[in-house]
């Protein structure tokens, strides 16, 4: 099974991001993916890509700036609200990856 980090950013880092990591470790389970996920607001994605290996960002708030990784709007997961699209995305990203 592939590995795949994941960053997963909301407003406070703690409840939303949380969901949206549940959720997105099992869209990747379900496609042969081992998921590793980490939580945090957006002031800690950087000290989170300095000190670690990540291969996708999912966030429901803005991030600080762009990254050289894949950055995902996961409001879709929340709201039910486009929610295929974002899952198209995910899936388009980590396939990309070569691990």
């Amino acid at each position: 099974m592939k590995k795949i980090n994941v960053l997963s950013v909301c407003g406070s880092g703690t409840v939303t991001s949380s969901m949206i990591a549940g959720k997105v470790k099992d869209i990747l389970e379900e496609n042969g993916y081992q998921a590793k996920t980490v939580e945090v607001n957006p002031g800690g994605v950087d000290g989170e890509l300095e000190s670690g290996s990540w291969d996708v960002i999912v966030h429901t708030s803005p991030l600080k700036r762009e990254y050289d990784i894949p950055t995902i709007n996961a409001v879709g997961l929340l709201t039910g609200f486009e929610e295929e699209e974002f899952i198209e995305e995910l899936l388009e990203a980590v396939n990309k990856l070569e691990k």
